[in-house]
């Protein structure tokens, strides 16, 4: 059993569209939040009750459940409130509306929904497109779905890595994939300030994402902007190896010892 989550919520066309592109390999069961939880990350609902009610399905033989709770929580209502004693074979999430690449995975509650997965010991993988259009085609990503879902179905993934999958929006369709590397980067001019009526200022999320490294072949963004798709590995463990930290760090955690 295929277990299918998101962060754009039940109604979105990426995940109806993934439900239908996984109905082939085994049965579907997907569980999203009820309205759109966009850069919620690992969040979990701590101060309200969650509701899980069972929804028409796009695709027969599957099911289709909505909450009011995180893709995280998604994740974990599925394992403790619907699926009872049955354990997924994988976790797919997605199919996003926009980009999860390079630091975005660290915001991206569809990735959030991967990594729980991968938390749980359940191969898991994540997919998204580069288009934030309410009617964005996903036709072209069922060549990466049909791609990765049977040989993650047979084969698994090591423990605590699981996969981000970006997917240019481009014609013609991307027929390519890449394995890859974040690209580095960060968001700056994060917010824009207005005044409400009363005099009052606030701010609204905007940004730019300044990538310091574009001419880097080996990243998912120097990939995406060529339209070709790329395959990210992720770690669930993100401990910084040894060797990465500086010698005054090191010494001073060895004078307290």
């Amino acid at each position: 059993m295929i277990l299918v989550s998101n962060d754009d919520g039940y109604l979105a066309n990426g995940v109806r569209e993934l439900m239908k592109f996984l109905a082939p390999y085994d049965e579907v069961v997907a569980i999203c939040p009820d309205s759109p939880r966009s850069g919620q990350s690992m969040a979990l609902t701590f101060t309200q009750a969650l509701r899980v009610r069972e929804v028409e399905s796009p695709v027969e033989g599957a099911r289709l459940f909505k909450t009011n709770g995180t893709p995280v929580d998604c994740i974990k209502l599925a394992r403790y409130a619907v699926l009872g004693d049955r354990n997924p074979s994988l976790v797919v999430s997605g199919i996003n509306h926009g980009s999860n690449s390079a630091i975005n995975v660290i915001y991206s509650g569809t990735m959030g929904a991967v990594f729980e997965g991968c938390a749980l010991g359940v191969p898991s993988i994540g997919f998204s497109l580069t288009s934030h259009r309410d009617d964005a085609d996903f036709s072209g990503c069922r060549r990466f779905v049909d791609m990765l879902v049977p040989s993650l179905l047979e084969h698994g993934l090591p423990d605590g890595v699981c996969l981000n999958v970006n997917i240019p929006d481009c014609h013609p369709i991307p027929t390519r994939i890449a394995l890859t590397r974040q690209a580095r980067g960060a968001w700056t001019e994060e917010y824009e300030k207005y005044i409400d009526p009363q005099g009052e200022p606030f701010y609204m999320v905007t940004g730019r994402f300044d990538n310091y490294e574009p001419d880097a072949r080996d990243t998912d963004e120097w990939c995406l902007a060529h339209g070709i798709a790329s395959l990210t590995p992720q770690l669930l463990d993100r401990t910084a190896p040894e060797a990465s930290l500086p010698e005054w760090l090191k010494h001073e955690v060895s004078v307290q010892i």
